[in-house]
């Protein structure tokens, strides 16, 4: 069955995490997606590591951090500094719907690839541009990056305990984030396309996206006027609701509502607590948080990390294990929703790969490529140009393709 974005194909120019995110997604959803890499070294992220995947010998293929991001795409090397190289892209770009970009602002435009260059030659061009800090403002020009972004955006100051230094989350989520929000303008702006017939220009910032997706803490900043504090892992806003002791270890108890906190006092053998007017409601409980929040972890030692899971699960109190990620992808959830999916590899045999979180009722997501070797279809993709074989070893010689 044809994916949701089947008839779509893409261009897809960038490297590292948020742009090759975003194409992933789109690969994912069925479109076309050709990668170009440079000839020599390709995507930055296929050698940041260990790990590296490896074949059955044991010798070493790309890194793990490259086939995060760049699953279901095709791989073609092109020098884009050459005048050769360039007026390939500018075919391709001719055939395609969607540009996607991350160089530094005017980047492209040395070489005749930017938006206004390529526009010409595709008017219903979609070109999506990603960069640290958006094409204009006084930071322009500033190369950016998800660690400098998290500080610079605020997600460092809510994040670590309270007394600890300012703490980045685990894994690049700026990146992520925008590589999702790019991919929602970019079906977004095909979508305009197709009732207008008019393309556009997208211009994606690491520093916007971070602002956008503070949510609730930037606005209870422009509401109370007062910046959130670092609270380790509790809420500003609900309590209890964070990491708390058992008698074995520690778990999430996630009190969402005043009902759920009076089930939780009852299971605890502690039914004052839900009546005591200090801790009645959330708002309560949120003002008297110093109070309240010794009492439950007190509580929470009596029983076991088991206990507590199963008992308040089964009263319907939100709560949930610390898992590392060997029990993340162990959890029988987990591996019901197929999360972990296993792609055919030409070296590696087999590359393991985190699914899709979306599920389709009527196009489902099909795994069918791993993320491709270096160049691996930069013969295919130029036929498909019309190039002859001749053309493309005489462009392999001058060494503009790979």
């Amino acid at each position: 069955m044809a994916g949701a974005l089947s008839h779509i194909k893409v261009l897809d120019l960038s490297r590292i995490l948020a742009g090759p995110w975003a194409g992933q997604l789109l690969a994912d959803f069925g479109a076309e997606v050709i990668k170009v890499e440079r000839p020599s070294c390709g995507d930055d992220t296929r050698s940041w590591g260990p790990p590296f995947l490896k074949d059955e010998e044991g010798h070493s293929a790309d890194a793990a951090y490259f086939h995060a991001a760049n699953r279901g795409k095709q791989s073609i090397a092109i020098d884009i500094t050459t005048a050769e190289g360039q007026a390939l892209i500018k075919r391709l770009a001719a055939e395609v719907d969607v540009v996607i970009e991350n160089y530094k602002v005017g980047g492209l435009k040395k070489y005749g690839l930017d938006y206004d260059s390529l526009k010409s030659v595709n008017p219903a061009l979609v070109y999506c541009s990603i960069t640290g800090f958006g094409q204009d403002g006084p930071y322009a020009e500033r190369a950016g990056y998800d660690f400098m972004i998290q500080a610079m955006g605020g997600l460092m100051s809510v994040t670590g305990e309270a007394d600890g230094q300012p703490m980045k989350v685990g894994v690049a989520l700026v990146d992520v984030m925008t590589g999702l929000y790019a991919c929602n303008a970019i079906q977004a702006a095909l979508l305009h396309r197709r009732e207008t017939g008019v393309g556009q220009y997208i211009d994606m910032a690491l520093l916007d996206v971070q602002v956008a997706t503070l949510a609730n803490q930037a606005m209870n900043y422009l509401a109370g006027g007062q910046p959130p504090a670092r609270l380790g892992n509790a809420h500003p806003n609900i309590v209890p609701y964070e990491a708390f002791p058992t008698a074995d270890g520690h778990i999430i108890l996630a009190v969402g509502n005043d009902a759920q906190f009076a089930k939780f006092c009852a299971l605890a053998g502690a039914p004052e607590l839900a009546t005591n007017p200090a801790f009645e409601t959330n708002s309560l409980r949120v003002e008297n948080r110093a109070d309240l929040t010794p009492l439950v972890a007190e509580l929470m030692t009596h029983e076991s990390s088991d206990w507590w899971l199963e008992h308040l699960s089964a009263q319907g109190v939100p709560c949930g294990p610390i898992n590392t990620l060997d029990k993340v992808f162990a959890d029988p959830q987990v591996q019901y929703r197929k999360l972990r999916v296993d792609l055919p590899h030409a070296v590696v045999g087999s590359v393991p790969s985190v699914a899709n979180p979306v599920k389709f009722s009527h196009t489902p997501i099909e795994y069918n490529n791993a993320p491709p070797m270096l160049g691996e279809h930069t013969d295919a993709v130029l036929t498909g140009l019309g190039l002859s074989e001749e053309d493309i070893a005489q462009l392999k010689a001058r060494k503009v393709v790979g």
